[in-house]
């Protein structure tokens, strides 16, 4: 396969805006998927730009890089679009463009939706072996524009070889998190759009297994309302049937996340701040 240099990312149209003409069927398949409303999109974005995307993740040993390493989770993110490489941000601008924006709203039935550009908790996503995203909903409203409420989450996968063996399928479990009832391969070029409604429980639960030096990519951006009083709940985690004594560990650390998120709201204080501080304790 021929990779064009990355300056050349801009030669490239990100995707055929066209599979949009279908959102009515696209419409019916999204309401009606279970057990919340999703939908799975295979090979939507070009893919000569993202195999150039896909070389362009960064080394997470940048200070653009925060570490969410905690009982629930362990992963790095990277909110800060301007560190991204140029096919990353191209494919980013578009899918947060009013253009894309216009058929999500089509698509999912929710009107005045808009991208998050300051990717509260959004971004560049990356977890080696070992990494994991316990089953959770996810929290309900934007950290600093307060009136904002999160509707949709938007995941495009970043894995050129990625084998069922390495784990990191995305599972979507129900309501009460007693059934899984799909898991989703994190292919490359697989988006998968669903809502995030107080009982939209998904995570990656299961430790990664991936070979030593690669990691698990992926694009995550988020599309919230304006509203007069959006509900305000952090991240909801949840224990599976079989987790055992670990089930006790998910409900404290959640708790103490709740405590840290309503910290952070009212004072202002981001993840990628406590990251930096963390970081700096933790070097010998």
């Amino acid at each position: 396969m021929t990779i064009r240099p990355t300056a050349d990312a801009a030669d490239f149209d990100v995707f055929d805006h066209q599979v949009f003409e279908q959102v009515d069927q696209l419409r019916t398949r999204y309401r009606d998927a279970a057990p919340f409303p999703h939908i799975v999109l295979d090979g939507l974005i070009d893919r000569n730009l993202l195999d150039v995307a896909m070389t362009e993740f960064p080394p997470v040993d940048g200070s653009e890089w925060t570490s969410y390493v905690h009982v629930n989770e362990r992963k790095y993110g990277n909110p800060h679009l301007q560190t991204w490489g140029p096919a990353l941000q191209q494919i980013a601008e578009e899918l947060m463009s009013d253009r894309f924006v216009s058929h999500l709203c089509r698509l999912t039935g929710i009107d005045g939706l808009r991208a998050d550009r300051s990717m509260d908790g959004g971004g560049l996503h990356q977890s080696f072996a070992g990494g994991f995203l316990n089953v959770h909903a996810d929290f309900t409203s934007h950290h600093t524009n307060r009136m904002w409420r999160r509707r949709v989450n938007l995941l495009l996968y970043c894995n050129a070889d990625w084998r069922p063996e390495y784990n990191g399928d995305l599972e979507l479990w129900d309501a009460g998190v007693t059934t899984k009832v799909a898991s989703i391969n994190p292919n490359a070029n697989r988006i998968v759009i669903f809502n995030t409604d107080v009982d939209s429980f998904h995570g990656v639960p299961d430790p990664i297994a991936c070979p030593p030096g690669m990691a698990r990519q992926s694009m995550a951006l988020y599309y919230f309302t304006e509203e007069s009083s959006p509900i305000s709940r952090s991240t909801e985690y949840r224990a599976r049937p079989g987790d055992g004594a670990k089930g006790i560990l998910i409900y404290l650390d959640k708790k103490a996340l709740r405590v840290y998120d309503v910290v952070k709201r009212r004072l202002g204080i981001s993840d990628a701040a406590i990251s930096r501080v963390l970081k700096r304790v933790r070097r010998p």
